[in-house]
């Protein structure tokens, strides 16, 4: 089922941090290839995040989003994932709808901080700490993918997973630099709380971006 929200105006000129085709290193959709275009933006801060320069959008050029389309489109990719920063800073009204005119099913990763924008075919929410989401995005959420920094995360994990659909798919995610502290904990939370999945960054044992 495709979610559709929009404002009333619609960016057409995005903070591309990068864009590039790969594959999908977590969660649900690990695996498969897509194209990724990263937006710059995002002021929740994270202390752990791996893409802190993409916070300051400042720092990266305005792009008319019908160039990204056609970058999309000359990668021969079926999908893409629309990522951050945190992308719903930003219209992305106009940017999903010319994919969706050329066919692309898109896909959005968002900590859910921003009223929701844009149409899609998938929505990844990661809740962070800082800056919880707004309550709008938990009926439209098609993966709950919540990052593990320490216990406490875990009893997080479960009050969001109260707020989203039974549908809704349920991921875990050792936060990377704690892996080996977190993961013995997230084994035994998920041997009792079997709803919930383990999501690993393959892309980072790969080695590929």
């Amino acid at each position: 089922m495709v979610k559709k929200t929009a404002r009333k105006s619609e960016e057409r000129i995005l903070p591309l941090v990068e864009e590039f085709y790969s594959i999908q290193g977590e969660g649900y959709h690990s695996g498969k290839a897509a194209y990724f275009i990263r937006l710059g933006g995002c002021d929740i801060g994270c202390s752990w995040c791996d893409t802190p320069y993409s916070w300051n959008p400042a720092l990266h050029p305005m792009t008319n989003a019908d160039d990204i389309v056609r970058h999309v489109i000359d990668s021969g990719t079926d999908s893409v994932v629309v990522t951050g920063g945190e992308p719903l800073m930003w219209d992305l009204g106009y940017l999903c709808l010319q994919l969706k005119k050329n066919k692309i099913l898109t896909y959005l990763e968002t900590s859910g901080a921003y009223p929701l924008t844009g149409e899609w075919d998938w929505i990844c929410l990661s809740p962070k700490k800082n800056m919880p989401p707004v309550a709008d995005i938990f009926p439209c959420t098609d993966e709950l993918k919540v990052i593990i920094e320490d216990k406490s995360d875990l009893d997080r994990a479960e009050e969001f997973r109260r707020k989203v659909t039974r549908q809704c798919r349920l991921f875990l995610q050792p936060e990377w630099s704690r892996f080996e502290a977190v993961i013995p904990g997230i084994v035994d939370f998920i041997k009792h709380n079997n709803t919930w999945r383990i999501s690993l960054q393959i892309h980072k044992y790969m080695h590929i971006q």
